[in-house]
C-alpha cells in the first residue's frame, strides 16, 4: 500500500492513506504491516466504524477473539508436564511442530530460526514462560507471556497463552487442553496472575469450544480490515 516515490501519484496516494489512518484512528483503530501489506484492526467495531472501513475500500479479512478467565483453574483437566524452552536442543523440533500445526494461520505458520529468534529478543520474553511437553523429540508447547499491571489490564497482571500447539501426529488427545491448563498453572504459580487471557481466530471452531470448556469467555474481538 506504501507509494513508490517515483510515482507521479504518489502525493495523492498519501493524502488517500492519510485519509484512511485517520478514519480509522477515529474509531480506535491502529495499523500494522503485514507480509507487505497494510491491515488496520479495530476492536469491537461498531457500525460506523464497519461503514467507514467499506468507504475506504477496506474488506474484513479477520475476527480474532480475546477470551479470558479467572486464575487459578479450578476445573477437572490436568495440567499437561512440562519444562522450560530450550533453544539448543528444541529449535529445530519446536519450528517443526509449530509449522505443522499452523499451516493455515496468517501470521504463526512458516516460522523460520529467523522469526523465532526475532521473537525472543522482545523485551517481554521470559525463556521459563515459554513452555515445552518433557517427551523428546517435544509434541507440543504452550507459550505463556506476562503482561504487569497496567497493560492489558488497568488494574492487574494477566497471564497470557501466548501461542499453543501440538502436532498434529498427537493430536485428538486432550493435549491441547492440558497444556492449556500447564500454560495457566504456570502464570498463576509463578507471577501471581489473576486473569488468564488468550487469542483465537473467531473460525477456530476446535479451539474455541475447547477455551469454553476450560471456562473462558470471549472479553473482546478484533476485526481486521485490508485493502
Amino acid at each position: 500500500m506504501a507509494p513508490d516515490p517515483a510515482d507521479s501519484a504518489a502525493p495523492v496516494l498519501d493524502e488517500a492513506l492519510d485519509a484512511a489512518l485517520d478514519a480509522v484512528a477515529r474509531h480506535g483503530g491502529r495499523l500494522e504491516s503485514h507480509r507487505g501489506a497494510a491491515r488496520w484492526w479495530i476492536t469491537d467495531p461498531d457500525s460506523a466504524a464497519e461503514d467507514a472501513a467499506a468507504h475506504l475500500g477496506l474488506r474484513e479479512t479477520r475476527r480474532l477473539h480475546q477470551m479470558r478467565r479467572p486464575l487459578p483453574y479450578d476445573g477437572d483437566v490436568s495440567p499437561a508436564p512440562t519444562r522450560p524452552f530450550d533453544p539448543e536442543r528444541d529449535t529445530d523440533h519446536w519450528l517443526t511442530v509449530n509449522n505443522e500445526a499452523f499451516t493455515w494461520h496468517p501470521d504463526q505458520g512458516g516460522w523460520t530460526r529467523s522469526d523465532l529468534d526475532e521473537r525472543m529478543a522482545e523485551p517481554w520474553f521470559d525463556l521459563d514462560d515459554f513452555r515445552v511437553t518433557v517427551d523428546s523429540p517435544l509434541t507440543g508447547f504452550c507459550w505463556t507471556k506476562l503482561h504487569p499491571a497496567g497493560t492489558a489490564d488497568p488494574s492487574v497482571a494477566v497471564g497470557e497463552i501466548y501461542v499453543i500447539a501440538v502436532s498434529p501426529a498427537s493430536a485428538g488427545r486432550g493435549q491441547g487442553a492440558a497444556l492449556t491448563v500447564a500454560g495457566l498453572d504456570h502464570q498463576w504459580r509463578t507471577h501471581g496472575t489473576p486473569i488468564g487471557m488468550l487469542y483465537v481466530e473467531s473460525t477456530n471452531d476446535r479451539a474455541l469450544a475447547t477455551y469454553r470448556r476450560l471456562g473462558f469467555e470471549i472479553a473482546a474481538t478484533d476485526v481486521a480490515f485490508e485493502p
